[in-house]
């Protein structure tokens, strides 16, 4: 079924009220969730702002491994922050800090937004020009890869009075519009920031934190214990040929693919979640609270090595290889490879 959402069409089809309806299964019981998993909701929580920092800023261009962005963290020292990549780590860091623990009074107005954006450059001397305000000279989104290139994927709205219109108009449109499933609101919300692309930078990772601010805006507080941002990174090819490939559309804009990619990452993210809850819930009920360190450390460090938990954890070896030796034999955990080479996944 074609429906019209803002300036936008949108193909209701039963694929796409499935994943809303997943989605919004797993929100109804989230209350008691909480309520019963206050302390492995608690470490989760730490290790998604690490990697939603981290995944984030790559996104982007940086090259801080997620171990690099957690000792930064760690360890802030705003004098010391003397490269690009550590800037914007330390400043996405405390815009999504803000946005976990004010989320209730942050309104979506271009106010709240141009401040947001502030924090977001706070620590770029390079921005210091332009942050806080929209942008002044034409822009593109594009896609930035591992190897220092990038892709003009699409030319944005226009500096100016179009792009203060375009911005005003979809603001009024989100805190006016309530016929409409939330979930549809964020994702076209974010779509056509996107396509707006206000600032002058930074435009790409406000878009993610704008994304979580909705989504805890609209009760979907379970967003703040796994990263959306690292389900974006690991999906970078697809997340730039969806952006593209609707706008190639434009006027007549279909953005059902957006959507329905918009969906399957919180669905799958929302899996995980479950996933590692369930860890808790069971298994480590039985657990001594080192070896739930050690689960908790591989489930976020797929195929991570004995010395890598021990760096991470601030463990020595031994007291690894035997944590890790206990969770063996309670088939918690799965050895791969032998000698240096050995790597440890969740079973």
């Amino acid at each position: 079924m074609k429906s019209n959402v803002y300036i936008f069409n949108l193909n209701l089809d039963w694929e796409l009220i499935k994943l809303i309806s997943q989605i919004d299964r797993f929100d109804a019981a989230w209350t008691a969730i909480e309520r019963r998993e206050q302390q492995g909701l608690k470490e989760l929580k730490s290790i998604a702002t690490v990697r939603s920092v981290g995944a984030s800023t790559r996104i982007e261009g940086s090259k801080l491994s997620d171990e690099e962005v957690d000792v930064l963290l760690r360890n802030i020292d705003i004098s010391k922050l003397e490269d690009r990549d550590t800037q914007e780590v330390v400043g996405y860091f405390e815009a999504l800090d803000i946005i976990s623990e004010q989320f209730e009074e942050i309104k979506i107005t271009e106010s709240d937004i141009k401040n947001l954006h502030n924090i977001l450059m706070k620590y770029s001397a390079k921005d210091e020009w332009h942050k806080g305000n929209y942008k002044q000279h034409s822009n593109a989104v594009e896609a930035r890869y591992t190897d220092g290139t990038r892709q003009i994927l699409f030319q944005t709205t226009e500096p100016g009075v179009e792009t203060e219109t375009a911005m005003r108009l979809l603001v009024n449109w989100y805190n006016n519009e309530h016929a409409i499933h939330p979930l549809v609101k964020c994702a076209v919300f974010t779509y056509e920031f996107l396509s707006i692309h206000p600032f002058q930078d930074g435009n790409g990772r406000l878009s993610r934190l704008l994304s979580s601010l909705l989504l805890l805006k609209s009760g979907y507080k379970w967003i703040q214990y796994i990263s959306f941002e690292h389900e974006i990174e690991s999906r970078k090819h697809a997340y730039y040929q969806v952006l593209r490939s609707c706008q190639t559309l434009r006027p007549n804009i279909d953005i059902s693919t957006w959507v329905n990619f918009f969906f399957d990452a919180l669905k799958n993210i929302q899996e995980l979640l479950e996933r590692k809850l369930l860890i808790y819930e069971t298994e480590t009920d039985q657990l001594l609270p080192r070896e739930k360190l050690v689960v908790s450390f591989i489930q976020n460090h797929p195929g991570c090595k004995s010395g890598q938990i021990s760096k991470g954890l601030g463990f020595s070896r031994m007291i690894v290889i035997r944590l890790l030796s206990s969770l063996l034999e309670k088939k918690l955990i799965e050895k791969h490879g032998t000698g240096s080479g050995t790597q440890y996944t969740i079973m």
